[in-house]
């Protein structure tokens, strides 16, 4: 497992390197400059170099990235083209936020996924089989700010039972207020992951319900529900471990949207302000704090990998 750990963090560093060097790239052949915020219409020729050249902006672009990154490798990112404030402070001050998003809708879907796909298998082609296989479909398929859209409208403008947007209420500041406000934009960020999670549950254990050591338990008399969470779950864990590995582009690609609908002062929001006022420094510290998040998060998988199925710790440390 030692081993995998140790390949894994050596995979990090072209991973991430290529991940900045393609966002640099596209970031600056997009359409728009970021000095059009500093510029006013009294402003000459002379002055607006000036402040490219202040901005580093009149370097050419492999120059720009090598000076970039020869910062961050301090952990030097730079100030924001915005406020001017340190992009390192602005990243760490939003990041628990989305962390805590993100933490909190992985934890409902599988809270929820993993019982409700044995429930279904267990009611194979039954009513409440069906019932869940149809929301589980809609799930999958509907847009996450569209259904974002319909939880505001629904609870918060008609049936005023939560708040519809940010994470405190004005002159409040405590955890149940916190919770209060993340339940709505929790439940976006989970319901598609819950949704895949539980079919794959269900798919899982049916199969798992047909092999011959099932049969076998049965014929000594075991249990449907000893069968059922000793013999069958263990087997199934294994492809959700593979799934919530999955998971994690997804959160972290809907956390942009779900923070933006409700007004969540994480990471996804504030990368969507930097995308539209082109704040270049905040784009490119948000782009690789999302990709390390991204494969620590799949390292994490690996090793569960390792603590669920003994022998694939086993294969590894032959390796």
């Amino acid at each position: 497992m030692s081993g995998l750990i140790i390949r894994r963090f050596m995979q990090l560093i072209p991973m991430i390197l290529f991940v900045s060097i393609v966002s640099f790239f596209l970031m600056h052949l997009a359409p728009g400059d970021p000095i059009q915020a500093y510029i006013t219409p009294k402003m000459g020729a002379d002055t607006v170099e000036r402040i490219k050249k202040d901005l580093g902006l009149d370097k050419p672009i492999y120059l720009q990235y090598f000076h970039w990154l020869k910062k961050a490798l301090q952990g030097n990112f730079g100030y924001s083209y915005v406020n001017h404030r340190p992009v390192l402070e602005k990243i760490t001050s939003r990041l628990p936020a989305t962390l805590g998003l993100m933490g909190t809708s992985l934890f409902i879907a599988v809270l929820f996924g993993i019982p409700l796909g044995i429930i279904s298998a267990v009611f194979e082609n039954k009513f409440i089989d069906n019932l869940i296989m149809v929301v589980t479909y809609i799930g999958i398929s509907i847009p996450g700010f569209w259904f974002a859209i319909m939880l505001i409208y629904i609870f918060s403008l008609k049936l005023e039972l939560l708040p519809s947007i940010g994470m405190h209420s004005v002159g409040v500041n405590s955890f149940l207020d916190v919770v209060k406000h993340g339940i709505l934009p929790s439940i976006v960020l989970s319901f598609q992951n819950l949704a895949v999670i539980t079919r794959y549950v269900r798919s899982n254990t049916i199969g798992e319900l047909k092999k011959n050591y099932v049969r076998t338990q049965k014929s000594l008399g075991s249990y449907r529900r000893k069968i059922l969470f000793k013999h069958v779950l263990k087997n199934v864990l294994l492809p959700i471990i593979t799934i919530i590995g999955m998971s994690f582009p997804q959160l972290i690609a809907g956390a942009f949207i779900t923070e933006t609908v409700f007004g969540w002062p994480g990471m996804g929001r504030l990368g969507i302000s930097a995308i539209f006022s082109f704040d270049y420094p905040v784009i490119m510290a948000i782009t690789l704090m999302s990709s390390l998040m991204l494969i620590f998060g799949n390292l994490i998988a690996d090793i569960l990998y390792g603590v669920v199925d003994p022998r694939i710790k086993q294969n590894e440390d032959l390796r």
